[in-house]
């Protein structure tokens, strides 16, 4: 044994260890524990830690160097309840799928090792094994390899904001956590204290580790509102700064993607200009716009949305809440964008918090009619926006996603059952009884029905996102994240919408009664329409609930 060094790491040889090797680490003279870095937990948590060889893996994307976030299309993921095997194996089974609906990426929630076999992963403790229950370092490996071949990239959800309450054993290696801040899930993360240096150095090491020995191409960073780090170098841009020369050695483009409830700009606004210069950010107030004006739907955050004034906000600022007066927080929150464009966010309709958050995992689909199901789609897929899909609702799957755990500790799993209970009275959201996170039934509920995509009425939703991605590919205004080209103009008492991009009009209307939309002057092409297709003249008529998109002929800024 040798050290502690400078920074305090202690180091060993050990003769004739190597790929395969079961190991745990005592800290003075304490109970054996796994390695913090361990990159396999074939047992659990609670198990011993397993020498990886990484480049003993065959790999076969050589010629893969990435794409452009710009033009993605991204689909969120959860392997456990992707399929009924819930692997990465199973996965690769579904990937010509995608392919086939015209994704660009899929983005996977947590994959790193967590309690017990179900989860949705947010209480990860080794952040540098993939979890043994999905197939461990191999099958993510495998999963990679053959989305690569498939022309798709990987998005990893990576959660340095927090680790899990059980089998978290960091801070007896060292001062990971400190008590001068507070997150929702306990202590934060030590950033900025003494000791920090070994700590960011983990985390950087990390996500270099996701880059470098599994090949993904991006990370979603969780909840970095929660990342607190008062230094004159924030976490995240150092973090941005590393992963940009990481790929440049690579050769590949890489991704980080934030995911904020702050709408703060600077997470994605060069470094040049004062920003962290991360690839881009969520936009919940897009969600929120379009979940409310959907559904009818007031209660909690939704307090502040529901009109197509806050809808208009977000297609021409991409914050509706730039700051603005919020009613539910009782102040003004956020901040202008200024010049960025829109492809620096991530919009959606859906996503796992917005769904698996509810008391009871309702999809859009089961909150909303088809008609306003297909509006939502293609306010999300012809946004000026990156795109991103949640699981199954490309065909409006019926089954839910729910809240599931599988601690193993009995008195955690009981607290993380009342406490669940107790969460939805008080926002109006859920009833008294909600189903138990660590019933194995809440898990199954929440699994994915593929024998959905051959019933006439999911296969006509899936047609119809397939179309709209197509259509997205077909345009180039589509991708044009200028937000300064979108023209948005609406209707508030009588519910309808156009916004013109380009060539392509989108016109909705979610009001009581047919509305006549007017046209610019010159010829107008149907696209896509739903229902049916309507007649164009100088005006075009939707009843309610009807969407259409036209092309209006020669672009007007390409």
């Amino acid at each position: 044994m040798s050290g502690p060094d400078d920074l305090g790491w202690w180091s060993v040889e050990v003769a004739g260890a190597g790929a395969g090797t079961r190991y745990r680490f005592s800290v003075d003279e304490g109970p054996p524990r796994p390695d913090p870095r361990s990159a396999s937990q074939p047992d659990g948590p609670e198990g011993p830690s397993v020498v990886v060889d990484h480049s003993s893996f065959a790999w076969h994307d050589r010629a893969w160097h990435g794409r452009p976030l710009a033009d993605a299309v991204l689909y969120e993921l959860h392997v456990g309840t992707f399929t009924s095997a819930g692997t990465f194996d199973a996965v690769i089974e579904r990937l010509d799928h995608l392919v086939g609906l015209g994704v660009s990426a899929i983005e996977l929630l947590p994959v790193v090792e967590f309690p017990g076999v179900r989860g949705w992963g947010y209480d990860g403790v080794d952040l540098w094994a993939p979890h043994h229950a999905y197939g461990g370092p191999e099958g993510l490996k495998r999963l990679v390899d053959a989305a690569h071949a498939r022309g798709l990239a990987v998005v990893l959800d990576a959660v340095y904001n927090h680790l899990g309450p059980s089998g978290n054993y960091l801070a007896e290696f060292g001062p990971y956590f400190t008590d001068r801040y507070r997150t929702p899930w306990g202590s934060a993360v030590n950033l900025d204290g003494a000791g920090s240096d070994g700590v960011r150095s983990f985390i950087i090491d990390n996500a270099c580790a996701w880059f470098e020995h599994y090949h993904v191409d991006g990370l979603r960073l969780d909840a970095v509102h929660a990342v607190v780090d008062e230094s004159a170098l924030h976490i995240l841009e150092e973090l941005a700064v590393t992963v940009e020369a990481l790929a440049g050695h690579l050769g590949r483009t890489l991704w980080l993607i934030a995911e904020s409830d702050r709408n703060d700009p600077k997470l994605v606004r060069s470094r040049e200009a004062g920003g962290f210069g991360l690839d881009a950010s969520w936009s919940d107030d897009f969600h929120h716009s379009l979940h409310a004006l959907l559904t009818g739907e007031r209660a909690g955050y939704y307090a502040d949305f529901g009109s197509l004034e806050y809808l208009a906000r977000c297609y021409r600022r991409v914050y509706a809440l730039g700051r603005d007066y919020s009613a539910y927080r009782r102040r003004h929150h956020g901040r202008p964008v200024g010049a960025l464009p829109g492809t620096r966010f991530l919009g959606y309709l859906q996503n796992h918090d917005q769904v698996g958050n509810r008391a009871f995992g309702e999809r859009s689909a089961e909150l909303m009619s088809p008609g306003r199901l297909r509006i939502g789609a293609a306010l999300v897929v012809l946004s000026p926006f990156v795109p991103m899909l949640f699981q199954g609702e490309e065909w409006a799957a019926s089954t839910p996603f729910l809240y599931f755990t599988d601690h193993q500790d009995p008195g955690l799993g009981r607290a993380i059952r009342e406490g669940r209970r107790r969460e939805f009275p008080a926002t109006g959201l859920g009833a008294h009884e909600v189903p138990d996170p660590q019933d194995p039934a809440t898990h199954a509920a929440s699994v994915l029905r593929w024998e959905e995509t051959r019933e006439p009425v999911h296969r006509e939703m899936l047609e119809w996102y397939r179309r709209l991605i197509s259509l997205r590919g077909s345009y180039a205004e589509l991708t044009d994240g200028r937000l300064g080209a979108v023209e948005v103009d609406f209707d508030e008492d009588a519910g309808w919408m156009r916004i013109r991009r380009g060539r392509i009009l989108l016109a909705f209307n979610v009001g009581r009664r047919d509305a006549d939309v007017e046209l610019p002057d010159g010829p107008a092409e149907v696209l896509l329409a739903a229902p049916g297709s309507p007649e164009v003249a100088r005006t075009v008529r939707l009843p309610p609930d009807a969407v259409v998109v036209l092309a209006l002929g020669p672009a007007k800024f390409l």
